[in-house]
């Protein structure tokens, strides 16, 4: 069993990886910015048990938040050996958006790119000292395509992706393998405006969680670097 950070567990995809793993019998270390966001669900501590279950303030743009995160974990757990990158914005910030709208690409590169960089970085020493460490990653299809006028949002996860493939080259001979999970429309907060596809007919959480989670049980020698996951036809 392994010790994992889950970062954006409060909600959707995040959420749903972390009842998974702790259903698969794995204790979590969970950043989150809210943390009454979990009280009474399957992540509270007191339902779960707090031998299974840290609780952290974490916000994905600050480093001290991260470096935080990262010891108070070892000195609960002794030590971790998988992170998993949840947390993520959304907006609309598009190539001629407002000038008044600009920083809305400045709020994407810090949580959607900086905020896996940092806790990776602060997180680094610890992983290596294992020999089957995992970095999971959700991406986006919107970091291999574009398909909209997005720009920000899109700039953001083509440079997540190239961060994921350095991050697999710096590990790979400490036995540090990366996932890149590239999902489309996922039914969460996220898509809750989408009129364009049915929520039945967008991946599921629950789904995306059942691969992050098996994911972790296969060896280093077949751990695939990039999954695509398709709810519509992608060409």
């Amino acid at each position: 069993m392994r010790t994992i950070l889950i970062s954006g567990a409060n909600r959707g995809i995040g959420r749903s990886i972390a009842e998974r793993a702790l259903s698969d019998g794995h204790k979590v270390s969970l950043g989150l910015r809210n943390l009454d966001s979990i009280k009474g669900t399957k992540l509270d501590p007191l339902i779960s048990g707090k031998e299974n279950i840290l609780l952290n303030n974490y916000h994905s743009e600050d480093i001290k938040k991260a470096e935080s995160w990262v010891q108070s974990s070892i000195n609960y757990f002794q030590t971790f050996d998988t992170i998993i990158h949840c947390a993520g914005i959304f907006n609309y910030a598009s190539l001629l958006c407002k000038d008044d709208e600009i920083y809305q690409f400045d709020d994407l590169w810090k949580i959607n790119v900086m905020g896996p960089l940092l806790l990776t970085r602060a997180a680094w020493t610890e992983l290596c000292k294992h020999k089957d460490s995992r970095i999971i990653v959700l991406v986006s299809m919107s970091g291999k395509r574009s398909k909209s006028t997005l720009a920000g949002y899109t700039m953001s996860k083509f440079a997540l992706m190239g961060l994921c493939q350095t991050i697999r080259n710096e590990g790979w001979e400490k036995g540090v393998r990366v996932t890149a999970i590239c999902p489309g429309w996922v039914n969460t907060d996220m898509a809750k405006n989408i009129q364009s596809t049915p929520k039945e007919k967008m991946t599921q959480p629950d789904d995306l969680a059942k691969i992050t989670c098996d994911i972790l049980k296969l060896p280093n020698t077949c751990i695939p670097f990039e999954i695509a996951v398709n709810c519509l036809l992608e060409t």
